[in-house]
């Protein structure tokens, strides 16, 4: 069962920090931006009020929370209540799947990449963005996420870890891009994105259904 807890109960903080860490985002944002495929019909699981799934005009988002929800629906995302681990889509509905910052909320990571590749057409593409657990950034979230109201309950994935996972899921075809280089209350302008991985906080990830 997802705790939604935090994101029902403290919308305003949620979106706070998008505008307290505008770079960050928009940094988050080039590197997902950097491996995004042309795609006719995708989907954001896991999203949250919208905030990556406006920029990127995905029309479809999948989230558990009420609240969260219905600050994507405001900002024009239809959104179906649910959760990552059992899908109300149908197999092959979609040619393009994005999580950004909602692996480490799952209870049940492989089961979620395993309905995210059922519901991908073949030659579909999935963009998985997270924090690495390895990372400054993923270890001081570690240390400090017993006195943080969102990620008190969050697991954290190594760029390894989250590499098993899409395998054993049957994805394959993976590209890499990364950035956020420093602490982030240092960051006063838009970050380098760069090929790879292993420098950067935030890691996103390009996979493909095969054919």
């Amino acid at each position: 069962m997802p705790n939604t807890g935090p994101f029902e109960d403290h919308p305003d903080l949620y979106e706070e920090w998008f505008v307290r860490n505008d770079y960050v985002y928009k940094s988050e944002i080039e590197a997902i931006n950097s491996l995004m495929p042309v795609f006719k019909k995708g989907i954001e699981i896991g999203a949250g009020s919208g905030r990556f799934a406006v920029p990127f005009n995905i029309k479809i988002g999948l989230e558990p929370s009420e609240n969260m929800g219905y600050l994507a629906k405001k900002r024009g995302i239809k959104i179906v209540k649910g959760v990552a681990e059992k899908m109300p889509f149908e197999d092959e509905s979609f040619d393009m799947v994005l999580m950004v910052t909602t692996l480490c909320f799952l209870d049940d990571a492989y089961k979620a990449f395993l309905e995210v590749y059922r519901i991908l057409e073949k030659g579909g593409h999935f963009i998985c963005g997270f924090v690495d657990k390895d990372s400054f950034l993923g270890k001081l979230y570690q240390e400090k996420k017993d006195k943080s109201i969102f990620y008190k309950t969050a697991i954290f994935y190594s760029v390894s870890q989250v590499n098993k996972l899409l395998k054993a899921s049957g994805f394959s075809d993976y590209r890499y891009s990364q950035t956020i280089f420093k602490p982030i209350q240092e960051i006063d302008k838009k970050e380098e994105v760069r090929e790879g991985t292993g420098t950067g906080s935030f890691v996103a990830i390009r996979s493909v259904k095969g054919l």
